[in-house]
């Protein structure tokens, strides 16, 4: 069982993660993988990982660059680095990555198989068509060179791709699901546009469900020949109906900063607005983790949005890199001090969760019902004065980047 879920283009940037900052996505991203599957389970992790906008939003919250094709790449590598240690616990793992991680898919699954009982060689032979469909069939001049495998104990499954194309300094990355969405249903939207950002579907509703039955008819039925024959028909074929739904596609600008424009500011005042109103002396007294101010409080808004939040939360991804900044400090320098804040408060929350005690993880919860709650009638500061005062509070966050530490704001001449 699998279809296409969504796909998404992104300008094309090379660098490298710094060691500083990929560790944290490591420990972040498993935290917040672990929430997701405590409160939802595993097929509710590989239905957000198969979501366009929301892998766009989760890598942005995660301090990675917000709009380039290395987000792919860094939020792949930091869930294997954090999830697969944990497989025996957690019952998921990440197969594959980015160059010749890719091409050790097969027998990753393969052993992955053997650990946890389901048919990893049927699933390498699900890794090689998913593979096929979006490099020979489509023929859209992006060439492969990242294939990550999630999977579960229970052989269930999401693909993250994604292509290249040199010329034009593009990456394409595509979703798949090894079934149909089962989360997300209570979105009462059947489509929710951003700005140059695409359109986004309601994929659980029954009108994609001819959609659906054909791709499994395609992957279960036809050899990779015939796949390949019938795309390029498909690609030739006329257009879509109005009956038969789009799949969720994100087009990302290729400025690096982030810009009013890119962000849905009511979204933002309804952060800050809950930040404000949970009280950084309450919030902190019910996680009882010491140093906890209001702005670790509205960093752990948004990373409980990317946990909770229905499709229609993510149609602007550049809004979540506020929560941690950036590495090329776009939209600003990561502010070290508040994410190792994060991952703390979210790392106790969870740890107390296993143990049966949700009063740490609603907490966060409630933080986004709030925000959300808020952002329908509540004012606040522009977007640019917003990012002057992050700016100018860097260096006391711990702000830093791929060029080094943030030096001290220059004083003030109040004369």
């Amino acid at each position: 069982m699998a279809k296409r879920s969504g796909s998404a283009d992104l300008p094309l940037h090379g660098g490298r993660v710094p060691a500083w900052l990929g560790e944290r996505m490591t420990r972040l991203g498993t935290v917040m993988a672990e929430a997701i599957i405590h409160h939802e389970g595993r097929d509710a992790f590989l239905a957000r990982l198969a979501h366009p906008f929301w892998f766009q939003s989760f890598g942005a919250v995660m301090g990675m660059d917000w709009h380039s094709s290395g987000i792919t790449t860094s939020v792949i590598g930091a869930l294997k680095r954090g999830l697969n240690p944990r497989a025996g616990e957690l019952g998921i793992r990440v197969c594959g990555g980015r160059g010749r991680h890719s091409r050790s898919t097969p027998a990753e699954l393969a052993q992955a198989g053997e650990q946890a009982g389901f048919d990893g060689g049927e699933l390498a032979r699900a890794s090689r068509l998913v593979a096929k469909v979006d490099s020979a069939a489509l023929q859209d001049g992006f060439d492969l060179y990242l294939h990550g495998f999630v999977v579960t104990d229970e052989g269930k499954w999401a693909v993250i791709q994604q292509g290249m194309n040199g010329e034009r300094r593009t990456a394409r990355r595509y979703h798949w699901l090894s079934e149909g969405l089962t989360s997300f249903v209570d979105s009462p939207h059947a489509a929710i546009e951003g700005r140059r950002q695409g359109e986004i579907l309601n994929l659980a509703d029954r009108r994609a469900d001819a959609s659906r039955k054909a791709q499994l008819e395609l992957l279960a039925e036809l050899g990779p020949n015939r796949l390949a024959r019938e795309a390029a028909a498909v690609e030739r074929g006329p257009a879509l109906s109005a009956a038969e739904p789009l799949l969720p596609h994100l087009s990302l600008p290729d400025h690096h900063d982030v810009r009013a424009d890119d962000v849905i500011l009511r979204r933002l005042h309804g952060t800050l607005a809950a930040a404000a109103e949970a009280g950084p002396r309450d919030f902190a007294d019910l996680l009882l983790v010491p140093g906890v101010g209001a702005r670790t409080v509205r960093s752990l808004a948004m990373v409980a949005e990317v946990i909770h939040g229905a499709p229609s939360r993510f149609s602007d991804p550049a809004r979540f890199s506020l929560a941690h900044g950036g590495k090329d400090r776009h939209p600003f320098p990561v502010p070290i001090k508040v994410y190792d804040r994060t991952i703390g408060v979210l790392k106790s929350a969870v740890e107390q969760a296993k143990l049966g005690r949700d009063e740490k993880l609603g907490a966060i919860r409630r933080l986004d019902e709030q925000a959300r709650r808020f952002e329908a009638h509540i004012g606040g500061p522009s977007f640019e004065a917003v990012m002057a005062e992050e700016r100018r509070l860097s260096n006391s966050y711990g702000g830093r980047s791929v060029f080094g530490f943030e030096p001290p704001a220059a004083a003030v001449d109040v004369a």
